[in-house]
């Protein structure tokens, strides 16, 4: 199975100049949990999640309508292409812990997104079809890598400081 067969299409996109609070807003209408970002010319320049905004907004003295998304975008992003197999896209999640890919045509710029759900979906629909090319096996799995147990990141000396 290829990518372009469980992807999300047409994903929402925003530009580093796209405040927090609209991002949030286009978020909640769009029921998705991670925004693309795209230069001018569309091409993928990072990405925020629902989790980044909420760490944004809880460590930074700032409204929503004053921060930019080019000021918290994630910009080392793990990509995938259509026609990448599924097989290969769950590996790089699960290698990167991250539980979404954007996924970008050849010049970078996005042409949907693979979650996890993604993939759940279309596990549980091959099984139901009788011809199961991705098993929920494979997804759990990876899902466990994803989540696996990580050190936490000390930010502040005021944290550390706390935990001595």
């Amino acid at each position: 199975m290829k990518v372009k067969e469980a992807m999300t299409q047409s994903p929402v996109c925003c530009g580093p100049e796209t405040n927090v609070g609209s991002a949030v807003e286009l978020m909640w209408n769009r029921n998705v949990g991670m925004l693309p970002v795209v230069d001018n010319d569309g091409k993928l320049v990072g990405v925020v999640t629902d989790r980044d905004v909420c760490i944004a907004m809880g460590t930074r003295n700032r409204l929503p309508g004053e921060l930019t998304l080019g000021e918290i975008a994630i910009r080392h992003v793990f990509t995938c292409k259509p026609n990448d197999d599924v097989h290969e896209a769950l590996y790089e999640m699960g290698k990167h812990q991250v539980r979404r890919l954007p996924v970008v045509n050849d010049q970078g710029v996005p042409q949907g997104v693979l979650s996890v759900d993604d993939l759940i979906v279309h596990s549980e629909l091959g099984k139901l079809r009788g011809a199961c090319e991705l098993s929920a096996e494979e997804v759990a799995s990876t899902l466990k890598q994803v989540y696996g147990l990580r050190e936490p990141i000390v930010h502040s000396k005021v944290m550390r400081a706390a935990t001595n």
